[in-house]
C-alpha cells in the first residue's frame, strides 16, 4: 500500500516551494514524522516529515524542481509489502565497476543527498565529498565538515614530485567554469534588494562612536551576566537598547510606507540580520522596546542557533519594523547597507578598531566604530536620520542614558 507524501502548508503567502534535499532515498527505511525531504522556500528551509512509518517509494520529484502547496512529491510503501520491492533489489544488486586509478562517475542519488550549501562548498575547495566523513543526521555531510577537510588539505604538506613538463595551455573555451543554480533563497535576497533599490529613495549617513564605556561595562559585567542569566553578554543588546531609544524619539524611523499612507508602529520589533549556511535571514527579536537585555541576548542567541541548525520558520521572520546588520563581525570597516522593505531604515554596524580621536585637546586612542544609518528619503527627513543616528551613538558612548531613558 503506498502512502502520498504531500508539500505541506508553508506559511502565509507561500505557494511554492523547491527541492532542495531528498534526505531518504528510495528503499530506505523511515520512520512515522521522519523527515524525508527539505524544501527551499523565500525565507527558511522546510523539512517534509513522512505522514507514514515504512519504506521511502519513489520520489515524483527532482532537486530543484518547484513544487506547489498540496502537490504530491512522493511515495511511502508499506514497510511489510515493500521488504522485497523492486527498489531495494535495484539497489542491492547493483553492478559494481572495478576500481580503477580514475575517478568512477557518482551516482545520481549520491549527489542530491548533498544540500545547496554543501555542494557549493565542495565546489569552492575542490575536496572529494566521499573521502569525507559526515557529522550530520544520519552521517550526511555539513558545511562544516567540507571546510574542516578543506582546511587539512591545505595544511598537509605537498608530495615531492618530478620535474614535469610544462602543461599545455587551455583552450581559451574550455576554462573549467562550474554553474550552479541559485537557491530560491539567493533569489529572493536577489529580488527584494534590487526591488529596494528601485523603490525606495537611499540614503546613508555615518557617524563614528567610541566604544570605550560599552567595552568596560561588558568586561565588568560580563562573567556575573553569564551566570545569572546563562547567556553572554555582547554588543547587539546596547544597540537593540540604543535603536529603541532613537525610534521613539524619532518614530519616522520605525515606520513604514504602505500606499499613500505612513503607518507608525508603537512597538520596536528589530530585524537581526543572521548569516546561515544558504544565505542571508533575518529573525525578529519582537518587542524590544519592552525586552531586558538578557531577553535580547537570548533571543538573538536563539535565532543563531537555529539560523545554523536550519530550523528557523517563517514565523520567526515575519514582520520587523527596524533592522540592526552587524558587518563587523566579518571585519566590515564601513558599508552602506539596504533596507529590508517595507521597513524604512536599517543600522548598520562595523569592526571596532583603535583610532587617534581628540578628548580634552589631547589625542588618545580610542576603540572606535564606524555606525551607518541607510534610510528612505520619501519617508525619513536628512535632519531626522541625523538625529536618530545621534541618539544611538550618545547612547553606546554613555550607557548611563539607556538606564535612566535619555
Amino acid at each position: 500500500m503506498s502512502t502520498e507524501v504531500k508539500v505541506p502548508t508553508l506559511g502565509e503567502s507561500v505557494a511554492e516551494a523547491t527541492i532542495g534535499e531528498w534526505l531518504k532515498q528510495p528503499g530506505e527505511a523511515v520512520a512515522l514524522d521522519e523527515p524525508i525531504a527539505s524544501l527551499e522556500t523565500d525565507k527558511v528551509a522546510v523539512e517534509v516529515p513522512s505522514p507514514v512509518a515504512g519504506v521511502m517509494g519513489q520520489h515524483l520529484a527532482k532537486v530543484g524542481d518547484n513544487v506547489a502547496v498540496g502537490a504530491v512529491i512522493a511515495t511511502v510503501e508499506d514497510g511489510v509489502a515493500a521488504a522485497g520491492a523492486a527498489p531495494i533489489a535495484e539497489r542491492t544488486e547493483a553492478p559494481v565497476p572495478p576500481a580503477s586509478d580514475s575517478a568512477a562517475p557518482k551516482d545520481a542519488s549520491e549527489a542530491a543527498v548533498l544540500s545547496p550549501a554543501v555542494r557549493r562548498a565542495v565546489l569552492e575547495h575542490g575536496v572529494d565529498p566521499t573521502a569525507i566523513k559526515g557529522t550530520g543526521k544520519d552521517g550526511r555531510l555539513t558545511k562544516e565538515d567540507v571546510l574542516a577537510a578543506a582546511a587539512a588539505k591545505s595544511a598537509a604538506p605537498a608530495p615531492a614530485v618530478a620535474a614535469a613538463p610544462a602543461p599545455a595551455p587551455v583552450a581559451s573555451g574550455d576554462r573549467g567554469e562550474d554553474r550552479v543554480k541559485m537557491t530560491r533563497l539567493r533569489q529572493t535576497v536577489a529580488r527584494r534588494l534590487k526591488d529596494a533599490q528601485n523603490t525606495a529613495a537611499l540614503l546613508t549617513t555615518f557617524n563614528d562612536c567610541d566604544m570605550s564605556a560599552v567595552i568596560e561595562a561588558r568586561n565588568t559585567y560580563k562573567d556575573a551576566f553569564e551566570k545569572k542569566h546563562g547567556v553572554r553578554l555582547g554588543f547587539m543588546g546596547f544597540f537593540a537598547k540604543a535603536a529603541c531609544l532613537a525610534l521613539k524619539d524619532i518614530p519616522a524611523v520605525n515606520a513604514r510606507i504602505e500606499g499613500d499612507e505612513i503607518v507608525y508602529h508603537p512597538y520596536v520589533d528589530i530585524s537581526v540580520a543572521v548569516s546561515a549556511p544558504n544565505g542571508l535571514v533575518v529573525p525578529v527579536v519582537r518587542d524590544c522596546q519592552d525586552l531586558s537585555f538578557a531577553g535580547i541576548e537570548k533571543a538573538i542567541g536563539d535565532y543563531g542557533k537555529k539560523a545554523k541548525e536550519g530550523t528557523l520558520t517563517m514565523a520567526d521572520m515575519a514582520g520587523g519594523t527596524f533592522t540592526i546588520s552587524n558587518g563587523g563581525v566579518f571585519g566590515s570597516l564601513m558599508s552602506t547597507p539596504i533596507i529590508n522593505p517595507p521597513q524604512s531604515a536599517v543600522l548598520g554596524l562595523h569592526r571596532i578598531e583603535d583610532r587617534p580621536v581628540v578628548r580634552d585637546g589631547q589625542i588618545v586612542i580610542r576603540p572606535m566604530m564606524y555606525l551607518a544609518l541607510s534610510y528612505d528619503h520619501r519617508l525619513i527627513d536628512g535632519r531626522e536620520a541625523v538625529t536618530a543616528l545621534k541618539i544611538i551613538k550618545e547612547a553606546i558612548e554613555d550607557p548611563t542614558r539607556i538606564l535612566i531613558d535619555l
